[in-house]
């Protein structure tokens, strides 16, 4: 079992990347958010769910593992295969499925294409309980990154930037490291705008 492929991105597609790996190349399949964060003719480490069938073996990457794991706990529900868990985490992303599923809001799950009335509301029975195992301890580190967050946007947006700019950037450094204070995160998002 793979646990991650580090490399250097040889392609890159919304889809999938090529990562070279002591000069062998695995194609790799992506979300639309992992495709955000790498870059072609960089190295980059992806955490990989290795997909076996009786016709192929297929590896799915992640370049922060909450999105491997919300991946694996999506393909845990019966008629949710592995491309349509890629389409959803391409489409939301990881935190907002997240709340869709603890809210009970099916609209948002079946926004998705491909999912259906049925198939949101199963996803929301068998994940609800699992999702929500969330320790108070954790709910409340999450919600203090999320002002954190909040306000490094409010002060880079009145420094003019473009908010697709600064959220590509501020997730590139937070993926990385999340004990930031307010101050830190705009220094370090500076030096990447």
């Amino acid at each position: 079992m793979f646990d991650y492929i580090e490399g250097l991105i040889s392609e890159l597609t919304p889809t999938y990347a090529v990562v070279d790996n002591s000069k062998i190349g695995y194609l790799i399949n992506i979300s639309l958010h992992s495709y955000s964060q790498l870059s072609e003719n960089n190295a980059h480490k992806l955490y990989i769910h290795h997909v076996i069938r009786e016709d192929s073996h297929q590896l799915f990457g992640f370049v922060i593992k909450k999105e491997r794991e919300m991946f694996r706990l999506l393909i845990s529900v019966s008629g949710v295969g592995a491309n349509t868990a890629r389409v959803m985490l391409s489409t939301l992303t990881t935190d907002e499925l997240e709340k869709a599923i603890l809210g009970s809001q099916v609209n948002i799950i079946k926004s998705v294409k491909g999912i259906g009335m049925k198939t949101a509301q199963k996803i929301i029975i068998e994940l609800k309980d699992k999702l929500g195992k969330l320790s108070d301890d954790l709910e409340m580190v999450l919600a203090k990154d999320y002002k954190v967050r909040e306000e490094a946007l409010d002060a880079l947006l009145m420094l003019g930037f473009s908010k697709i700019q600064i959220n590509k950037g501020l997730d590139k450094l937070l993926n990385k490291e999340s004990n930031f204070t307010v101050e830190e995160l705009i220094k370090n998002a500076l030096k990447l705008l």
